[in-house]
């Protein structure tokens, strides 16, 4: 069997086992690496060589944290919650109930969508906001799955189409850093800008299942019953108690804050300068005093710490993949397979792209793995470079939304499932697996033949 396919399965097994994704990485290297015929020294030095290459990822996850940790700390979050909470509950005692069904699945896809871009707390958000509103959600006899669905769309559709926020790690630090460096040796480089718009067809997909499933699928009532959970927190604490009260000075610090961390960002492209810029800002405003600095620091690497671990791990997985030198073979092999059919190996990049993303559930750490594998193939296919950043975004983002390793499930059926009324695997997993994963494969191939 081909290094790279062996090498993959052990990994995909592994994640499917419940196995940690970084040892699971490891191990899958170690077995590729022995089995396309490097030592054990040479196997591990190429692991090695590649690991730098996730720690500038690492580097931005890490000083995200300590910006979500930062921000929370003003008590703005908080606010916004208390305040969502109270207009929603004067709306619901009205006979408008449709109206503010769909009022609240609004402002909470704009929360998800704004965790990822404007303030970049990823799920942060989800257990301070979401269970206060399950009483006004049982009220409404509102469907919990198209909130889920609502949340999921959130947390992935804004990376995989706007370059700010986590969308320019996703983008930029990764998806254009690595195809760029596949394509090197094979006279394909993208730019920056081509991204977005290469994933704009794939996107559309989710929005499209986003509508199926908030206006179709899961649009009937549905009962749960009212179960006390200690004012929205799962631990039966009161979550008003430990939660900052809010100061005009360091309200307005904090929008300031946000507004910098973004606009350096878009300026330089660097997520990190955005992140030590705002996270600056918060402290001169008060929000926290600069000894205590470190603490945050480390609070915020410790929320992000897996994903940056996964992300070192993944680069050096790829590099192991690249040293055995069986990448090649196994291009020149699925071209004979099949053929001159480009319908054919679109549709069997995005199927394998599935298949690997849902053991790993994490689109950010696939994309080293298969941007290596992918890349020559579309070049060998004579896929444009649009099209080829459409394929390896969209099969890197398939498991993502429908993987129950995925934060992006993981993070919707924490905060809907604190009175254990919302299954992770059929509430969570499932509708967002058929209604984005299924529209991601249909559109991600249209894009591949269109661009």
């Amino acid at each position: 069997m081909n290094a790279v396919i062996l090498a993959v399965l052990v990994m995909v097994g592994l994640s499917l086992a419940r196995v940690s994704v970084v040892l699971a990485l490891v191990v899958g290297a170690l077995v590729g690496g022995l089995a396309g015929g490097l030592s054990i020294e040479d196997t591990l030095a190429a692991f090695n060589d590649g690991v730098g290459g996730g720690a500038k990822v690492a580097l931005a996850y890490a000083t995200l944290g300590a910006f979500a940790v930062a921000i929370s700390r003003s008590g703005l979050p908080d606010m916004l919650a208390r305040k969502l909470i109270a207009l929603l509950g004067q709306e619901a005692s009205a006979s408008r109930q449709a109206t503010v069904k769909y009022l609240l699945l609004a402002c909470v896809l704009l929360v998800a969508i704004s965790s990822q871009n404007l303030i970049p707390v990823h799920i942060a958000f989800i257990p301070i906001l979401i269970p206060p509103l399950l009483k006004v959600m049982n009220q409404l006899r509102m469907d919990r799955r198209a909130v889920a669905c609502a949340l999921t769309f959130g947390l992935t559709a804004p990376y995989m189409l706007l370059p700010v926020g986590f969308g320019a790690i996703f983008l930029n630090d990764i998806l254009l850093a690595n195809i760029n460096q596949a394509g090197e040796a094979l006279g394909l480089n993208i730019d920056r800008h081509m991204v977005p718009v290469a994933m704009g067809i794939p996107v559309a997909g989710m929005f499209l299942g986003l509508l199926v499933a908030v206006f179709i699928s899961y649009r009937k009532p549905r009962t749960y019953e009212a179960i006390e959970v200690g004012n929205g927190n799962p631990h039966g604490h009161h979550h008003d108690e430990a939660s900052p009260e809010p100061h005009a000075l360091g309200l307005v610090m904090s929008v300031v804050a946000i507004v910098a961390a973004l606009g350096i960002q878009l300026y330089t492209g660097s997520m990190i300068l955005g992140g030590l810029v705002g996270f600056s800002l918060l402290s001169m405003g008060g929000i926290f005093k600069w000894r205590e600095a470190d603490d945050l620091f480390t609070n915020g690497m410790r929320m992000m710490a897996l994903i940056g671990f996964i992300m070192i791990s993944a680069s050096g997985f790829a590099s192991v993949m690249n040293a055995t030198g069986q990448i090649e073979t196994l291009v020149s092999t699925s071209v004979e397979i099949i053929g001159d059919n480009r319908g054919l190996a679109a549709l069997l990049m995005l199927l394998v792209g599935l298949f690997i993303t849902l053991g790993i559930g994490s689109s950010f750490s696939t994309i080293p793995i298969i941007a290596a594998i992918f890349v020559p193939l579309a070049v060998q296919f004579g896929f444009s470079p649009l099209a080829t950043v459409a394929l390896v975004g969209t099969a890197a983002a398939l498991g993502d939304a429908g993987s129950p390793a995925s934060d992006s499930t993981l993070g919707p059926t924490s905060g809907l499932n604190v009175d254990r009324q919302h299954d992770h695997v059929w509430d969570s997993v499932v509708p967002t697996f058929i209604h984005y994963n299924i529209p991601l494969i249909g559109f991600g191939w249209m894009a591949a033949m269109m661009l």
